[in-house]
């Protein structure tokens, strides 16, 4: 009896972790961009995409969608504020930042766009941030009845902006299964 208590627990833990992990979460799926590689599970992340370094640029840039269950995850114009204040000018203020609202798929989703110096998530998740120059983000918020779903895009303003398109059709294809 005890392994079959074990491998009920494996078992639902697996199937919870399908659940939020690949290109499906909360009645929602999309469709990844080609050339985009995707990475494992990580905790609070749906998918993690690693997009490849354009020429000039040193590193790659990562596009993540978050998801942390119905009604967590803050409210949307809280999370514009935030994700605003993690990318600063050089007098080390926020930087400009472009918000759009857009629908989907009869979906509401609010879109921001900022280049500057990117000074990452902060928080105990990540200690130790590593502040980023001439770094992009665009970020979006798509609002789901069954728990929003937050996509953060990161990288080099040149391998973001060489991919911007790609996002634009990522963001696109995402719909109700």
């Amino acid at each position: 009896m005890g392994i079959r208590v074990i491998l009920s627990y494996s078992l639902v833990f697996c199937l919870a972790a399908a659940a939020i992990h690949g290109e499906s979460v909360a009645g929602l799926k999309w469709t990844a961009p080609a050339g985009w590689k995707v990475e494992g599970s990580r905790p609070m992340r749906a998918a993690t995409y690693t997009i490849p370094a354009v020429a000039g640029d040193a590193e790659n840039a990562e596009c993540v969608v978050y998801f942390f269950g119905a009604g967590s995850g803050g409210f949307v114009e809280a999370n514009m504020e935030r994700w605003k204040s993690q990318i600063l000018k050089a007098d080390g203020k926020p930087a400009d930042a472009q918000i759009v609202k857009r629908t989907v798929h009869a979906l509401p989703v609010t879109i921001i766009d900022s280049t500057g110096t990117y000074t990452g998530m902060g928080g105990p998740l990540s200690p130790g941030a590593t502040v980023k120059p001439r770094y992009r983000m665009i970020g979006a918020v798509i609002e789901n009845p069954s728990g929003n779903l937050f996509l953060k895009f990161t990288g080099p303003v040149k391998t973001v902006t060489q991919n911007q398109a790609k996002f634009d059709q990522m963001l696109q294809s995402f719909g109700k299964n």
